[in-house]
């Protein structure tokens, strides 16, 4: 059967690397249509063959997607032609080429028989540049779409080749990228003309990736592994064998229940961390707060509930959805702005879900009060339910001082007092202060100051209830005055 449209793969550069099949089907040809004539397999093509490149779209065109739209309909109106159309592409047809990609789709919507004639990719030659096999998990990416990436779509425990890295600023874009998930400092490799004579290998830092001058058509780009497991996927796998039954006793008897208050602790040492501005401790301590996720979605995993791919699917959707400003045409010119939309997002979440919630239902109640007030007022703030300025705001806390002052019973002392700290709360709000961590670092400060006393009493041989209270408070000032 003669096919309208044959598409072959001219391997990666050495003419000799082109494929007996391959060959066969230039030879019959008159004509041969090649998505760039910049490619060293192009000089050893039959000689009676007339060449017709697409480069000229690359220049004349300024989007990518332009320049593969307009070699597809090129190609497909050759194709009903008498005789139809052979098109040829570096490497195989199958990888990495958007047009084949393409051209494969409006075939098939239009019934129009294909024939694919592979040759050899930029894969192999590369993998023996640098040494590795594609078994031993290797990642394959397309420049163009991880420098358009926010993050890698890999990940760093096993070995990742990307290709069609042709220039250095391609190259510049990749970095930023892989700078998002790799050190500065990450050793990688630079593939030159692999599948050629003239193929070699250049080890650089990820921080230099883009100043090597020697960066071409033909280069790609391989990336070892890091030095210790790093990956999302290989703490799922550690989690998993703690509660595999070859794993931990203690981690096998866990539930959902009896991690709770593991949960709570490690998000308080979160806080901790932050209060001090100890980066280090914060490193170590988001660590440990993942374990209790991974941990939980590890448990819902084995019970049939829902797997670790539902929990970050479904925050993705909610997160793409709540942020239509970002990810859709949405404009919004302030955070009052966004903060406004996400609240009437989510109300219009609630009433799809006909769960007739109100605004403050999803307030989470196991909050500290502080906290949980600080919530509630942003959340009915983002409404329009708020103070209109600073003075008033404290007028109300003023009040809620005079009304405690009044109160004649235990119990209205209690409820006057909450309403003054819910008050002041308030106020810290407007001062665009958290008063959660407000208070924790009060109270630091608190301890340490006070245990400053208790070391001046105990050099002294004295014990703090020897100590009047003016010389507690000189103590205390002192302590005030180291801290300055």
């Amino acid at each position: 059967m003669k096919f309208p449209l044959q598409i072959v793969g001219l391997g990666p550069g050495d003419p000799g690397l082109i494929t007996a099949e391959v060959w066969e089907v230039l030879n019959a040809a008159r004509d041969v249509y090649l998505r760039t004539a910049q490619h060293p397999a192009v000089q050893g093509l039959p000689e009676h063959l007339a060449c017709h490149a697409f480069d000229h779209l690359y220049e004349t065109l300024e989007e990518y997607e332009a320049v593969y739209e307009a070699i597809v309909d090129e190609l497909m109106k050759q194709a009903g032609e008498a005789g139809g159309v052979v098109y040829a592409v570096p490497g195989d047809p199958v990888v990495g080429e958007a047009t084949v990609t393409r051209l494969l789709q409006v075939a098939a919507e239009r019934n129009l028989p294909v024939s694919i004639h592979h040759g050899v990719s930029f894969i192999e030659p590369c993998l023996e540049l640098a040494g590795w096999d594609a078994l031993d998990g290797l990642q394959i990416a397309d420049a163009l779409d991880v420098a358009a990436a926010y993050h890698p779509a890999f990940h760093p425990d096993a070995p990742a080749l990307i290709g069609q890295l042709y220039s250095q600023l391609v190259a510049s874009d990749v970095k930023l990228t892989l700078m998002n998930q790799y050190p500065d400092e990450h050793g990688i490799v630079l593939l030159h003309a692999a599948g050629t004579s003239q193929a070699s290998q250049e080890q650089i830092s990820l921080a230099r990736l883009d100043h090597s001058p020697n960066i071409g058509s033909l280069t790609a780009l391989f990336i070892p592994p890091l030095g210790r497991p790093s990956a999302f996927e290989s703490f799922q796998t550690t989690v998993a064998h703690l509660r595999a039954p070859d794993g931990c006793p203690w981690d096998r008897e866990q539930t959902h229940e009896s991690l709770r208050e593991h949960l709570l602790e490690e998000a308080y040492e979160v806080l901790g961390a932050l209060d001090q501005g100890d980066l280090d401790a914060l490193e170590e301590e988001l660590g440990d707060l993942l374990l209790q996720i991974v941990l939980q979605a590890q448990i819902a995993t084995e019970e049939g509930v829902f797997r670790m791919a539902d929990v970050i699917a479904r925050i993705q959707d909610k997160i793409i959805r709540r942020h239509p400003h970002v990810f859709g045409d949405l404009d919004i010119e302030d955070v009052r702005e966004v903060l406004h939309n996400w609240e009437a997002l989510k109300e219009a979440e609630r009433n799809a879900a006909g769960e007739g919630k109100g605004l403050l239902d999803g307030v989470p109640q196991g909050l500290p009060a502080l906290a949980q007030a600080d919530e509630i007022q942003s959340r009915v703030a983002r409404v329009g339910f708020d103070w209109t300025d600073l003075d008033s705001v404290r007028a109300k806390v003023e009040e809620e001082l005079r009304e405690v002052e009044q109160a004649e019973s235990p119990r209205e002392m209690e409820q006057e007092i909450g309403d003054l700290l819910f008050a002041v709360v308030n106020y810290a709000r407007w001062r665009e202060v958290d008063p959660e961590a407000a208070l924790r670092k009060a109270n630091r400060r608190f301890r340490r100051r006070f245990a400053a006393i208790e070391r001046a009493a105990r050099a002294e041989g004295r014990g703090l209830e020897e100590l009047t209270l003016e010389e507690m408070e000189d103590l205390w000032e002192s302590a005030k005055d180291d801290e300055d």
